[in-house]
């Protein structure tokens, strides 16, 4: 019977049942954060039981994880756009343009930070999501380095990047100074303007 409804979960009208109910739990995630998340609370937010999520997700870490992935997505998306807006620019320029997405709360965005700090708290258990978070991320940060520039000098510098990135929001998150903030940022951006200035 188990084997039977996965192979309905898997038909088209199985992902788009599972995609919904990704949908709605992601929603509650990002009005709502980590506190208190379960797989009953998801259960709720979805309008459906614990059992029913069980059969389109291997468990709560899984879930979890798939709806972290669609808020990274979010937040890349976000950056990535306010980057292409820009007429025209220094690497610093576009380093600029991505913080206001980063920082930008609106639909509860937090969460994806808060997400850190479980890993952090729970290396063991939630690690993953912190390495799930830099993969996400990464392709987007490389993406916006001099193409001519030489693929290891890209990815240390968008690992450079990911990280300090991180540490400013784990840093606003904690204390709100959002002008010390500013002021590293800006640091950073004069920096990736001289790293690009070195050339190939």
């Amino acid at each position: 019977m188990q084997e039977t409804y996965r192979r309905s979960a898997d038909s088209a009208k199985g992902r788009q049942r599972r995609a919904e109910l990704l949908e709605s739990v992601t929603r509650d995630l990002a009005e709502h954060g980590l506190v208190d998340f379960s797989l009953r609370r998801a259960a709720r937010a979805a309008g459906t039981t614990h059992k029913v999520l069980l059969y389109y997700f291997a468990d709560g870490d899984d879930l979890l994880a798939q709806a972290l992935l669609r808020l990274r997505g979010q937040r890349v998306g976000n950056a990535l756009q306010a980057v292409a807006a820009l007429p025209s620019g220094t690497l610093g320029d576009r380093i600029r343009a991505i913080w206001p997405m980063l920082e930008a709360d609106a639909t509860g965005l937090r969460v994806i930070d808060q997400a850190i700090g479980l890993a952090m708290y729970d290396p063991a258990r939630y690690a993953h999501l912190a390495r799930e978070a830099a993969e996400q991320y990464l392709a987007p940060l490389t993406g916006l380095l001099p193409p001519e520039w030489s693929s290891a000098r890209r990815e240390e510098v968008a690992n450079l990047l990911l990280a300090t990135f991180r540490g400013f929001l784990m840093d606003w998150r904690t204390t709100s100074d959002t002008t010390r903030i500013e002021s590293a940022l800006e640091a950073l951006a004069r920096a990736m303007d001289r790293e690009a200035a070195d050339g190939p």
